[in-house]
């Protein structure tokens, strides 16, 4: 898919400030993908399309992750993350999107994962720290990508788990996952 094609979806779609995120998340990705080796045309299409299903209402998201034979446990979960799944889904579906990097980038961007390739690290990190986000820890995270990709990410895996603790809310699994994975890297070094 074309990048100004996915421009022009998510415009169509998205409110004007989460499409206004979503550019700020594609030149932060696009900045993230030079430095760190990754296609910045890939970087920069995962990130337009990574909130295409953000603004779907409760109702329609939870319909396509039924339709998509998406894991059910989801809707045990926080709303908030299921527009990931969906969203590469219909990017799949019904946009022609078979590059699995692409695909893998949008539907983990609000959990993360285990083994997350170069792509997914980059729009998670990216999502996290684009210069609209303001909430404590973000700053940190900003100086660490530019020297550490993994670190940032575990950063801002930590972050979020307490963020969510302190909210006295379920967790997904994925995220604790990801989180494990990335301190046991640092506690091999």
């Amino acid at each position: 898919m074309d990048v100004n094609k996915a421009r022009e979806l998510v415009k169509s779609i998205l409110s004007t400030s989460r499409y206004d995120h979503t550019i700020r998340v594609a030149d932060t990705a696009e900045q993230l993908a030079k430095k760190y080796d990754v296609s910045q045309e890939k970087a920069v299409l995962a990130a337009i399309l990574h909130d295409y299903a953000k603004c779907f209402p409760t109702d329609e998201l939870k319909r396509l992750i039924t339709y998509y034979q998406l894991p059910q446990q989801l809707l045990q979960f926080n709303k908030e993350l299921w527009h990931g799944p969906v969203g590469a889904m219909i990017v799949q579906d019904k946009f022609g999107v078979t590059d699995q990097e692409i695909l893998n980038a949008i539907y983990y961007h609000t959990t993360a994962r285990e083994n997350m390739g170069k792509l997914e690290k980059i729009i998670f990190i990216a999502d996290y720290i684009e210069p609209g986000r303001s909430f404590p820890g973000v700053e940190e995270v900003r100086e660490k990508v530019q020297i550490n990709l993994d670190l940032a990410i575990q950063m801002a895996l930590r972050n979020t788990i307490i963020y969510l603790l302190n909210k006295s809310v379920t967790i997904f699994p994925d995220t604790f996952y990801a989180y494990n994975a990335f301190m046991k890297n640092w506690e091999g070094d």
